[in-house]
């Protein structure tokens, strides 16, 4: 037996109409039906898996974060900027170039969830247009592995979609 893969993500909210309305504005995802089980629940269509948000009073871990890929990322980057969502202290830094040449952006939601956006190739980016962004050995130097790690293991492939867009 071996795990073939991701269904849904579950996260807790304190306010469930003000994280839904986050994520549809932010990164798109529309709402689908819902089970009920008791509590407040919605769930939304994340690509072809799904992010299940549940209205609960539990404390939302700092580092706990999920990470999802965009087809625009300027527009994700503008989205967020302009709600203030962009987490700049979790991580060290709101937008990282890492060494592979991939970048990743971070941002909380409205309940305090950490989310990480990520993006093949810096270089299909405007820098002008993202001033947050910073290379990571600015801050962490990196060694032999980290210069090595791979964002995608299939980066190549996204590469070349990301640059025919």
């Amino acid at each position: 037996m071996k795990v073939t893969g991701f269904n849904d993500l579950s996260i807790g909210t304190k306010d469930l109409a003000e994280s839904v309305k986050f994520y549809e504005t932010v990164l798109g995802m529309q709402t689908i039906p819902s089970y009920n089980f008791g509590l407040k629940t919605k769930y939304l269509r994340c690509g072809e898996l799904q992010l299940h948000i549940f209205e609960l009073e539990d404390r939302v871990p700092v580092y706990q974060h999920f990470v999802v890929d965009v087809d625009d990322f300027d527009a994700a980057y503008d989205a967020a900027k302009a709600m203030g969502a962009l987490d700049s202290t979790t991580f060290r830094n709101s937008v990282n170039e890492l060494p592979d040449g991939g970048v990743q952006m971070y941002l909380r939601d409205s309940s305090r969830n950490l989310i990480e956006i990520d993006w093949p190739d810096v270089a299909t980016l405007d820098r002008s247009r993202i001033p947050e962004m910073k290379l990571l050995s600015e801050f962490a130097q990196q060694n032999e592995e980290g210069l090595a790690a791979p964002l995608y293991l299939d980066r190549p492939r996204l590469k070349a979609a990301r640059r025919a867009r």
